[in-house]
């Protein structure tokens, strides 16, 4: 597939819009005392967060997270030993992985929250004997 002059000017165009829009990613590491993968920005801001919360790192051990590269735009964070990256812009609007992951993710959350409207169906679902036994679909 050729690329057109027109369609590179255009791309590189998108590529500076978004670079001017965020800041850079100047340092990144993984600091073992607080178990948080630390992202120092050109601003002067610094985001940690712990690599359970990422899509890609969420069972990285921390050997895996110590040789985090930058990518060349300093928008994009790769981590060789697991083959994954974190796209800045994405981080700073508040998603840690697609929105598939992060659906199922809030999706866990929610199944762990109490109410005391939960709690009362519970408890009247208990009067009744609990949760039904689930029937075997009967052969045909």
């Amino acid at each position: 597939m050729e690329i057109s002059e027109k369609v590179f000017e255009q791309a590189n165009q998108r590529g500076a819009s978004v670079k001017a829009a965020f800041p850079t990613v100047l340092k990144v590491r993984y600091d073992q005392r607080i178990r948080r993968v630390v992202i120092a920005l050109d601003t002067g801001l610094e985001l940690a967060f712990s690599p359970k919360m990422a899509e890609g790192l969420e069972h990285a051990q921390p050997a895996d997270l110590a040789d985090a590269e930058i990518s060349p735009s300093g928008l994009g964070i790769h981590f060789p030993h697991l083959d994954a990256d974190l796209y800045l812009p994405a981080l700073l609007e508040g998603f840690l992985g697609s929105r598939r992951w992060m659906a199922a993710e809030i999706g866990k959350l929610g199944g762990k929250a109490s109410s005391e409207a939960k709690s009362a169906a519970a408890r009247e679902n208990g009067k009744l004997g609990g949760r039904p036994t689930r029937k075997e679909k009967e052969a045909a």
